[in-house]
């Protein structure tokens, strides 16, 4: 059996941070979020963990990861996803693979000739701070006007970015918004809120938004079946298992000919008998 260096790793020096802890702190993202960390990460879990230490007053990551395993209760839940919050990765922009999106007005238009009004369902998950739900959000308005049959469902693990998700604050220089859509979707902000911008109510009235983990194993509190779900650079976190067994799960959830949209770099050719590819990076539900 091979034993791991106990020495701490050469990162700072303010807290004591062994391979021991870092292997620790691969083990418990894994079984609490389905992440995989590489083994190259030590000096970004130093740096974002670090803060978590000086909130909670731990001298150690030893200590904080013994206390984090031991304790109970509310405090211990709500450091749990403190600690989520901290090694997740949140990068994102309006209309980012702009491709989709040309996509999904085809794809709405077709689903809603079939629906006859019935509300068409996406579900946005690791939707980070906004940018890409409230991109569909836009999509399904210019494609099917001002009472466009749609609810978007938009989740992450993160309950940090998802409160910023739900302001719908941002800069209004944000990459991604061309001067037409920004006018037509954003209110300026005026005096001490100039330089920002916040979603028009009719375009967030499409939006629900809530916390989700993909290892949970409660699925049906999502909820009907989803129509649409975009599900991008977010399998690249997952070993090959987890992105099996996640699949599997999005497969239950949706409505037979469902519409799967992932990210530039995820290739689910294995997973043939659940996906079929469609077109660029999106797939059908089999």
């Amino acid at each position: 059996m091979t034993t791991l260096p106990t020495a701490p790793i050469a990162v700072e020096s303010e807290f004591s941070f062994s391979a021991a802890d870092f292997e620790r702190v691969r083990q418990l993202i894994y079984q609490r979020a389905g992440i995989s960390l590489h083994a190259g990460k030590q000096a970004m879990v130093y740096s974002r963990l670090s803060r978590r230490l000086r909130e909670t007053g731990h001298r150690s990551f030893a200590d904080y990861l013994q206390w984090l395993e031991r304790a109970q209760g509310p405090q211990a839940d709500a450091e749990w996803q403190e600690f989520v919050n901290c090694l997740t990765t949140n990068l994102t922009a309006f209309f980012r693979e702009e491709h989709h999106f040309h996509a999904l007005v085809q794809d709405l238009h077709a689903m809603s000739a079939r629906r006859a009004g019935k509300p068409i369902r996406i579900w946005c998950n690791a939707a980070s701070t906004g940018e890409e739900p409230y991109s569909l959000a836009m999509t399904a308005l210019e494609a099917l006007g001002a009472q466009a049959p749609v609810r978007i469902l938009a989740s992450d693990i993160d309950t940090k970015v998802l409160e910023t998700a739900r302001r719908g604050v941002y800069a209004a220089d944000s990459r991604g918004l061309e001067p037409e859509r920004l006018k037509r979707h954003f209110l300026r902000g005026t005096g001490t809120n100039a330089g920002h911008i916040r979603a028009r109510p009719e375009l967030a009235r499409l939006l629900d938004f809530r916390p989700f983990n993909l290892m949970s194993p409660s699925w049906s509190s999502l909820g009907d079946p989803f129509d649409i779900v975009f599900c991008r650079n977010v399998m690249i976190y997952f070993d090959n298992p987890t992105q099996r067994k996640v699949l599997e799960r999005m497969h239950a959830v949706m409505n037979p000919g469902g519409l799967l949209y992932v990210g530039h770099s995820e290739n689910f050719t294995e997973s043939r008998d659940l996906f079929r590819l469609r077109g660029k990076t999106i797939y059908e539900k089999v």
